[in-house]
């Protein structure tokens, strides 16, 4: 079956879910009337549950470590999730087309939605990867409470109280190390497997060598030109990149094949992912065991 038919089979599948449920017409909420917010990823989605504390429901679709977001086919389950929540989070930016597709499939009045690319101003063609940018991670923090007010004034003070506990404790070893890591290291010179790296590498002051043309090609599932690789090829073995930073979750041939390149050339390599790892981590766990991960490849290069 093709990808078009698959989303045609699972809209038809979700206007029967909807019409059998009875859940067009307004929002209903969460359990207990506190207000039901869905997550198209969990990386959002965790940044989501602890900002709303007990006060809401938090649903993250894709929760899967070893799940490629991009390819992913939406269920009808997920598609009530949507059409019974007050809030959605998407990412945007063309990464989950599919989720505008189940919140269109079934307007409801009363749901607002979050566009992260839209919040960020990053247009569809543009880096998806938003969560990696810490800039954009504290925009989305700051929408996503003024949403949590807005849908529940009578609990605004408790809102405000949980975002400033992530901020100051829950997200403090995550920003100590992003500084960290750019006081020691700026401007060291590293690669990278595709473009979620991307974001990071400015905000740790990290020289990020690999062309821009071939992050974007391996991250959209296209095939990196010649002239890319053949560059690529010669930044490892020359050593012109100290560090290989690598997404475990998008493993080409091209890919492996530096990896072996680097491994050969004696170039550290440090791995990251497109989704929390392991499941149930939250995001700034997960964020804290990769950049620990890193300055200690940074180190082993590097001898600093």
């Amino acid at each position: 079956m093709s990808s078009a038919t698959r989303h045609t089979a699972i809209l038809a599948g979700c206007a029967l879910v909807f019409a059998l449920a009875s859940c067009s017409g307004r929002a209903s909420g969460g359990s207990g009337d506190r207000p039901s917010v869905v997550a198209a990823e969990n990386v959002w989605g965790s940044i989501a549950s602890q900002l709303g504390g007990d006060r809401v429901t938090v649903t993250s679709i894709i929760d899967n470590p070893d799940a490629d977001p991009h390819d992913y086919e939406p269920t009808t389950e997920d598609a009530r999730s949507i059409a019974s929540s007050n809030f959605v989070i998407e990412n945007g930016v063309g990464y989950d087309p599919w989720a505008q597709r189940l919140i269109d499939a079934n307007p409801v009045s009363g749901r607002d939605v979050l566009n992260v690319g839209t919040l960020v101003g990053e247009p569809t063609g543009g880096n998806p990867h938003r969560w990696y940018a810490p800039s954009d991670v504290q925009q989305v923090i700051d929408a996503v409470t003024s949403e949590y007010k807005k849908l529940d004034p009578a609990d605004a003070s408790y809102f405000d109280r949980e975002r400033s506990t992530l901020e100051t404790s829950g997200l403090a070893q995550y920003h100590a190390l992003i500084s960290e890591i750019k006081t020691k290291y700026a401007g060291t010179p590293v690669g990278a497997s595709e473009s979620i790296f991307a974001l990071m590498a400015p905000a740790l002051g990290l020289d990020l060598l690999t062309p821009p043309t071939f992050l974007t090609a391996i991250s959209e599932g296209t095939e990196p030109t010649a002239a890319d690789k053949s560059t690529i090829d010669h930044q490892i073995s020359s050593h012109e990149i100290e560090v290989y930073v690598y997404n475990s979750q998008n493993a080409t041939p091209d890919i492996q094949r530096q990896i072996d390149e680097a491994e050969a050339a004696h170039i550290p390599i440090s791995t990251i992912t497109e989704t929390l790892s392991p499941a149930g981590s939250t995001f700034q766990a997960w964020q804290v065991a990769q950049l620990r991960a890193l300055a200690a490849a940074l180190h082993e290069a590097t001898g600093r």
